[in-house]
This record gives C-alpha cells, structure tokens and sequence, in this order.
C-alpha cells in the first residue's frame, strides 16, 4: 500500500514511515521541515512543502497515484509554547489540516489516520480514560486537536472521506534500529528533560508536585513510539474493519499503564544505575494532572497492545543519543 505521511520527517511520523516500510507499504513523505529533518527522510519519497499548499498536495497525488491513504502528522505539538502563541497553534494545526482535508475529498482519497491527542480528555478520578470519556482540553495545543477532530467529523459525515482518529499518550523512545528518533537539541517532555539535564549533569526540573495523584507529580501513559508505529500500520491495514460502518471513529493507544514523573525518573535511575538530582517547580502554563488510557478498544478493532515498557522507552532513548550525533550532525554532543 502507498501511503502519504504528512509530518513524516517528525518524531513520531518518521518512526510510522519506518514501520511501514517494514510491512512492506511504501511512505510518502510531505514535511515542511519546521521541526522535522530532512535525513529521516532518506531512502524514501519525500516532498518538502507544506500541507496547506494545494498545489503541491495534488502533485504528490499526481506522482503517486496508487496512494490509498494518508496518515497526518503534521502538527505543532508543544504545550507551554501553544499557551504563549495560540495563533500560530490554530493556524498550523486547524487551518492547514482544514486545506490538506479539502484537497484529499477534491481528489477522493477518502481514507485518513489522524494523529490526535489524549491531552484533550478530562481523567476520571483513578486518572483512566477511554474513548467515551469526557473532554475538557487545558492548553491551545489540545483544544487544536479536539477543533480538528470536530471538523473531520463533519466532513465525513457530508463527503466519502473516512477518519480514524488515534488519540497518543505520550511517546517515548526510538526506533529500535535506531533509524530515527526524538530530532530537537531540547526538547520540552519529561523523558527528554530528564535526559538532556542528566547529561549535562544539571538537576532534573520536575514541573508540578501538587497534583491528587498518588505522588503529588503529574501521570502520563507513556508509550513507546515503535509500539504507536506498530499501531498505525495496523490502523492502515485493518482501516475499513476498525469503523465497522462508521464514518468516523477514536482509538486511544497507549499502555493502560499510569506512570508519575517521579516514577519515571525513579525508573530512568534504574536503567542507568546512576542517581537523578530532582528540583521540584511549580506547573508550567497548559500543564494538568494528566492520564492514562483503558485500552479495550485498541486490542478489540486493532488486534494492538503496547508491547514495550518505560524501562524499554527509557533504554532506547538514551541509545539514540549516542546514536544522534552521526545521524543528526547538527546535534552533535
């Protein structure tokens, strides 16, 4: 199967590209480069451009007429960043998904996987939810996914196009052939923090310690993106069975397992064998308490369960760093 990754230069998109690859589909790969980079594109079609740009979206599908699907990535994803220029968060992940959409129904590639996020669900008291739990998004960044979601729903309620939402928790990780992996010098989630402050032999800032969980630190479902890559090739080869009839459907994926920060890091000190010197903060803007998912649903329509664990995520992480500096020359270090 052709499938075009929008994004796919991206963390999490080059990891899905990577799967597919594996399973033998064929990635195409459309990405601005505003985050992403250009060497996770190699050895695949790639296209640099943006996906509001409907000129270049058509002549992807012109090039590549045996497309049957596209898996949208692309997305500005930081949460302290989407409170300080929201604008800017509703254009990029509002407007321009709204354009690649129109240009999708105009050609009739009606099958879309879209890379939601689990930020925008209001937890439960025990922290779990699944997909019929309520949502109350706390930043710009989730309210852009939920915005989005709304949309796609309408449009596949009026058109032939057909959406499969998958709501993340929070990916962790590499590619275990470390093919790819987190891109950014610093970036902004916890594992990264945690390992990037650890490196530097700098004291670990844990953003929030008074939270009603178990630890005070906030909960996450941290998942391994070759397990969220794994789930999107299922996505892509279980597509029509997953909606059972529906025009539009929510998966959540991840583990089904709450970890707090400071479980984390407790579980970062084994991995490495080495003590984290912690400074606890207050939260950051857009910051909550967090979640983690019931994942009935992902086994039921998907046949897809995590497989990796955070000590695996963890692992993993600190072997791309190695790695980073050869494939990433610019982050060298």
């Amino acid at each position: 199967m052709d499938i075009l990754i929008t994004g796919g230069a991206g963390f999490i998109g080059s990891t899905i590209a990577s799967a597919a690859l594996d399973a033998g589909h064929r990635p195409v790969v459309l990405d601005n480069l505003v985050t992403g980079r250009r060497e996770f594109t190699a050895g695949r079609t790639f296209y640099e451009g943006d996906i509001a740009d409907r000129a270049l979206v058509h002549r992807v599908l012109d090039e590549n007429p045996g497309i049957a699907a596209v898996v949208h990535c692309a997305a500005l994803i930081v949460v302290p960043d989407s409170v300080a220029r929201p604008l800017d968060y509703y254009r990029a992940n509002v407007t321009k998904a709204l354009d690649l959409v129109a240009t999708l129904v105009e050609r009739g590639v009606h099958r879309l996987i879209f890379s939601s996020s689990a930020s925008m669900y209001r937890p439960s008291e025990d922290f779990s939810v699944d997909e019929s739990s309520a949502l109350a998004p706390t930043s710009p960044y989730a309210r852009t996914k939920m915005v989005v979601e709304g949309a796609l729903e309408d449009v596949a309620a009026a058109t032939d196009l057909r959406v499969l939402s998958l709501r993340y928790f929070n990916p962790i990780g590499a590619d275990p052939q470390l093919r790819t992996g987190l891109q950014l010098a610093a970036p902004s989630h916890a594992l990264g923090q945690l390992v990037d402050r650890h490196r530097a032999g700098q004291p670990f800032a844990l953003t929030g310690v008074d939270y009603d969980t178990r630890d005070g630190s906030g909960i996450r479902d941290y998942v391994h993106v070759w397990d969220l890559a794994l789930a999107h090739v299922a996505a892509l080869e279980r597509f029509d069975e997953a909606l059972a009839g529906d025009r539009h459907s929510v998966v959540n994926l991840g583990t089904g397992t709450g970890t707090t920060v400071k479980e984390l890091v407790a579980a970062f000190e084994d991995v490495t064998g080495e003590h984290v010197d912690v400074v606890e903060h207050p939260r950051r803007p857009g910051d909550s308490a967090g979640a983690y998912t019931r994942s009935d649903k992902a086994r039921e329509v998907l046949g897809w369960t995590a497989q990796r664990s955070v000590r695996d995520g963890i692992a993993d992480s600190l072997a791309w760093i190695e790695r980073r500096g050869s494939v990433l020359p610019d982050l060298a270090g």
